[in-house]
């Protein structure tokens, strides 16, 4: 497991653009090698997206031979709703990139049948091989994609009520009246998640400072779901500053000045990646 502690969140949200943006050139996707990579929502990851979609305006990053997973979405909110996931997703990144529509997979959360489509879910992940890079967010409260507090730690893709903890959180996403934000939606399992062969965290603001205590500093506790990754053996949680003040000084100085230093990833013409900070190979 790796910290990677930035001044705050622009830069965070580019180093995780960076990170993934390597990922995609050193995999060398084709026609006949795509790489998968699983995506979050919320306002956590909207920096990243922004980068990414600059590297791929820049002619440094396509996306044509990349498969998208995405953690959730509500149950009952029409599709082309404004909070829905699937309006979030083409608005503030599918449109913006060359990805093929069809290799653009979010969870529809009107299917007649939720569970057969929480399974249908699954078994694409299965048929794309697997994910190779998901990347994600937490809430306040610890939990990852919809595993609300509580969850099952080998949980799969399944049809979840939400905590009141996120409904609060969303209702401003809602014009603060909770009466409109759903109270169900479906997310992958922590399971699901968990078989990535590489996670990455993103991690911003006081208010979360809390969950990253419990995140890496803390045991493993299906009431703070995001601990789970703890025993998955390439994780990286990105983080700014201020995420970081409920963390011990000795935690935020062993990551930050005694970790060992790595070599860079593969740079790419205008995507610069700063040696400090930057894993090559996983640690820890």
């Amino acid at each position: 497991m790796r910290l990677v502690i930035l001044d705050n969140y622009d830069l965070a949200s580019e180093w995780a653009a960076k990170y993934i943006c390597n990922r995609i050139i050193q995999f060398k996707p084709g026609q006949d090698r795509y790489f998968t990579l699983g995506l979050p929502t919320g306002s956590t990851p909207l920096g990243c997206y922004k980068k990414l979609i600059e590297y791929h305006k820049n002619g440094d990053l396509s996306f044509k031979y990349v498969k998208t997973f995405n953690m959730d979405e509500y149950v009952g909110l029409p599709r082309n709703h404004p909070e829905s996931y699937h309006s979030y997703m083409w608005n503030n990144f599918f449109k913006h990139i060359d990805i093929d529509p069809n290799n653009a997979h979010i969870l529809d959360g009107n299917a007649a049948d939720l569970q057969a489509e929480c399974d249908a879910f699954e078994k694409k992940i299965k048929e794309a091989g697997g994910i190779d890079l998901f990347v994600g967010g937490i809430g306040p409260d610890g939990h990852i994609a919809f595993n609300e507090p509580g969850s099952s730690l080998v949980s799969r893709t399944r049809l979840k009520t939400l905590a009141m903890d996120t409904i609060l959180a969303s209702a401003k996403y809602f014009d603060g009246d909770l009466s409109k934000v759903p109270t169900m939606a479906l997310t992958v399992g922590v399971g699901t998640v968990m078989d990535a062969r590489e996670v990455m965290i993103l991690i911003t603001g006081a208010h979360k400072a809390f969950a990253l205590y419990k995140a890496i500093e803390e045991g493993v506790n299906h009431m703070w779901t995001v601990s789970a990754f703890q025993q998955h053996p390439r994780t990286i949680f990105v983080c700014d500053e201020d995420a970081t003040l409920e963390l011990r000084v000795k935690t935020v100085k062993y990551f930050k000045v005694h970790h060992p230093r790595c070599s860079p990833l593969t740079s790419i013409t205008h995507v610069k990646i700063v040696e400090k900070n930057v894993p090559d190979e996983q640690t820890g």
